[in-house]
């Protein structure tokens, strides 16, 4: 039996003295652990970082270094800031509520005049990153249904593909400006009801194929929806929750990095400052979200992302037809 499975076990023990005993002990030994670790992987960090600055300063030709210099330069600017305001906003709504990263950040950046292929590109490159962090968690504390996960990942990375592809070399960023903002705002309606909605008993989900399609194609059309579209399908079913967040996150891995290979292939990433901006944003909102979704109810904060994306969208559809 594992060390965690040995705490769980004493948790759902009756309380006692002797129990709570165990479970300090057990705990702070397991704290220990994670605390050498983090130790070892921060020198580890520090050492591969020193190394690679060494070779870079001494072995890099000149010309280069200052290619990489006013590369850093361009990024660094105060619109950068900007940008990490839309990833902390995305990343503490996310954190909170499992899902509408996309919804989230797509809206920000079109309201500041992004346009669509750059913001959809932008949202799907900082999302393999926080996806990809997301969904070892997940299967690390047995929260995939590894069935699940299997029937929505082929076709949600071919829905991924083919929507990134149409936007990056087929659709006119200015023409479906207003339809990918019409259709956030349709994630907004999606969200407030699934944040009204009640728990309901479960039943079986029929066409898990095409439904992983049109959430991964709509995804990279709209640069977001897997979350509110797939899970908020599965949940309404009243399919149990964690296993439901686990497998639908664990695939969104895949599916980011399907709509982000597609794009670099297409159209390259011109907007790093963009993608610089919300893996920032992220990285500084991840511990500040944990303590949101302690304090906030779901269903309050639900309602308010929802009616903050529809006022958004409904911004950035004005805005295009004047």
């Amino acid at each position: 039996m594992s060390h965690n499975e040995v705490i769980d076990k004493l948790e759902q023990q009756p309380a006692t003295l002797r129990r709570q005993e165990m479970l300090i002990t057990l705990v702070n030994e397991d704290n220990k652990k994670k605390r050498g670790l983090w130790v070892i992987i921060t020198l580890l960090s520090i050492v591969t970082i020193a190394g690679l600055w060494v070779t870079y300063y001494y072995n890099v030709p000149a010309a280069t270094q200052t290619r990489v210099y006013h590369f850093i330069q361009s990024l660094f600017t105060s619109q950068l800031l900007f940008y990490i305001g839309v990833g902390l906003a995305a990343q503490m709504v996310d954190g909170a509520l499992g899902m509408a990263y996309g919804a989230t950040s797509s809206s920000l950046l079109l309201g500041l005049g992004i346009p669509p292929a750059i913001a959809s590109a932008s949202v799907h490159v900082a999302e393999v990153f926080t996806t990809g962090a997301s969904g070892i968690a997940h299967f690390k504390l047995g929260n995939v249904n590894k069935k699940l996960f299997l029937y929505l990942l082929i076709p949600g990375m071919a829905g991924a593909i083919i929507g990134a592809y149409l936007l990056s070399d087929k659709i006119d960023g200015d023409v479906i400006k207003p339809f990918m903002s019409a259709y956030l705002m349709i994630l907004g309606i999606i969200i407030i009801r699934k944040g009204l909605q009640s728990q309901r008993r479960k039943s079986k989900v029929k066409r898990l194929g095409p439904l992983a399609f049109v959430g991964g194609f709509m995804d990279a059309i709209g640069g977001g929806g897997w979350g509110p579209i797939v899970t908020s399908t599965l949940l309404s079913k009243g399919r149990t929750v964690h296993y439901t967040i686990g497998s639908v996150n664990a695939a969104e891995f895949f599916i980011s990095a399907s709509s982000a290979v597609t794009f670099l292939i297409f159209t390259g990433i011109s907007s790093w400052q963009v993608v610089v901006g919300l893996i920032i944003g992220g990285v500084i909102a991840s511990p500040f979200a944990a303590i949101l979704v302690r304090k906030i109810k779901r269903k309050p904060l639900m309602i308010m992302v929802g009616i903050m994306v529809i006022i958004l969208s409904l911004r950035t559809i004005y805005l295009s037809i004047h």
